[in-house]
């Protein structure tokens, strides 16, 4: 008996579940492994080749800048247990009723700044105003590294409208900048616990926060920038499809964590939006390849098009994923992806979109996906697809005897999570919200993005190269070549030793500026024409 209860070695403490905090990593890897090498792969090889090496570089460095500025001050201005002015404190909401919507909003706009590099920051249990229906299974290490991989590729994904000119040293304090003011504050209010979560505005994953966000800070970036070179703009040939579909390939299953981590629990909810974002994702190329097939000028399918489609349907079943069925999956698929097509072809042509040079339209794939299924969650929210069911909770905060009548079913002061979309009740209340909150995040994104850029080109004297650096690419910027071509002077001595010692005799060694073969039977991979 005295066994039983005496003191012994624990890996870990009793309000952690190892299956949640090992999915909950699981699909921090997984949305890691989306931006590096995934969106890395994609962009270097849809750019021409000599700016290859310069999208990988400001990859590798954006990614390593929010991982710092995360874990040192933005990760608590996002996730953080208390908010500036105190309308969230210790992870509560202290402010749903009985206070002017003006010290509502401003009480609940952003979390304090703060690190997390200390043993209780990184090993305590998470506790955040983001989930206040179930405590955290998980430390505060395990949320926070989840939520950096989300952070990271936000910024990463509007390079894509800025690429072909602007300066790395402008993109470098670019990132942690706009991940501070932009990303910090638009986190916190809808996911953070703060203004606009508690006035009912969702996003299971970001449709809002991370694509939306990105679409319209990219677009106003490359407004103030300017355009890329007239070249580079009337002959942009990607310098290896091939790459990019890898590239593509792995953004797509690397979605699987990035939709299936964010109940964060490894239950029911988390296999539906796996499922539901495949799902989107499948149906958004098949469409676009469609209707490139029927109604573009050339009438044929592309494979750059069913790319399209893939990002369009994976960044508008985000904001939904999981709380719409498998047919609303569907239809959230088909239209975001038809809207985005003809914005693509069409609105295009359209000032001001025809005025900016939106390098790959990021404006398009994310800003008008991001938005169109986030309003969509409004109309195929499905009151059945329950993210946070009832049932009996230990003193630890372990589900327990807890059957699937009792899940479903409210009792008590328990009432199951769900959402009630216009489709299902009737009501348009929560598309209404979804409107106002992608109006918030479309002015605050613009706004802040927009006075970031006219900064730091104010301290860079010019966030944009000179033509004659943009003329050249990579090897003006960083002494590197993506496809090198011909022989380096180094590489036709170290040709000329192994001939000597392979007895050859001293032979001729290749001209270093000889480029590569023309004959038909010899590879040539990567030339432009």
């Amino acid at each position: 008996m005295h066994l039983l209860f005496a003191t012994v070695p624990v890996p870990y403490p009793s309000w952690l579940n190892p299956a949640d905090n090992t999915w909950q990593i699981t699909a921090a890897t997984f949305v890691g492994l989306m931006s590096l090498p995934a969106l890395a792969v994609l962009y270097a090889s849809t750019v021409q080749k000599k700016w290859a090496v310069n999208v990988l570089a400001m990859m590798f460095a954006g990614f390593s800048l929010v991982l710092v500025a995360w874990v040192l001050w933005s990760y608590k201005m996002g996730f953080g247990a208390t908010s500036i002015g105190g309308g969230v404190r210790n992870g509560i909401q202290t402010q749903l009723s009985g206070v002017g919507w003006v010290r509502h909003l401003f009480e609940n706009f952003v979390g304090k700044p703060g690190g997390i590099t200390s043993s209780v920051g990184e090993q305590g249990q998470a506790v955040s105003a983001a989930n206040t229906a179930v405590p955290f299974h998980f430390p505060t290490s395990s949320l926070a590294y989840f939520q950096f991989v989300f952070a990271a590729i936000t910024p990463l994904l509007f390079l894509g409208s800025v690429l072909g000119r602007i300066k790395f040293s402008a993109w470098c304090l670019l990132v942690p900048l706009w991940s501070t003011f932009v990303y910090g504050v638009d986190a916190f209010m809808l996911w953070g616990g703060g203004y606009m979560a508690q006035e009912g505005a969702l996003d299971f994953s970001g449709g809002y926060v991370i694509h939306m966000s990105a679409g319209v800070s990219g677009f106003v970036a490359a407004w103030v920038l300017g355009p890329r070179l007239l070249r580079d703009r009337t002959h942009a040939i990607p310098n290896n499809l091939v790459m990019a579909a890898v590239g593509a390939g792995i953004l797509w299953l690397g979605w699987n964590g990035f939709n299936g981590g964010d109940p964060y629990y490894a239950g029911a909810s988390m296999a539906a939006a796996v499922i539901n974002t495949n799902l989107a994702t499948a149906v958004g190329v098949l469409t676009w390849m469609a209707l490139d097939g029927w109604l573009s000028k050339a009438k044929k399918p592309t494979f750059l098009g069913g790319v399209n489609g893939m990002i369009c349907g994976l960044v508008a079943i985000t904001p939904c994923a999981g709380w719409v069925n498998g047919r609303g999956a569907i239809y959230v698929g088909l239209i975001a992806t038809t809207i985005v097509w003809v914005a693509w072809n069409y609105l295009s042509r359209v000032r001001p979109f025809s005025q900016v040079d939106d390098a790959l339209g990021v404006v398009y794939t994310h800003g008008i996906a991001g938005f169109t299924g986030g309003v969509l969650l409004g109309i195929f929210g499905d009151p059945n697809m329950i993210q946070y069911g009832c049932g009996h909770l230990n003193a630890a905060g372990q589900v327990v005897n807890t059957s699937q009548s009792a899940y479903v079913a409210a009792h008590g002061t328990c009432v199951p999570f769900s959402v009630a979309g216009l489709m299902y009740t009737g009501s348009g209340h929560q598309l209404w919200e979804q409107f106002r909150a992608a109006l918030f995040v479309i002015f605050w994104s613009a706004l802040v993005t927009y006075i970031l850029m006219k900064l730091i080109g104010l301290v860079l004297r010019g966030s944009r190269y000179s033509d004659e650096i943009l003329e050249v690419g990579d090897m003006a910027i960083h002494d590197e070549e993506a496809f090198p071509e011909g022989v380096s002077p180094e590489e036709a001595e170290i040709m000329e030793e192994a001939l000597v010692m392979a007895g050859i005799g001293e032979g001729t060694p290749p001209d270093p500026g000889l480029a590569p073969s023309t004959h038909p039977d010899v590879p040539n991979s990567g030339r432009e024409p």
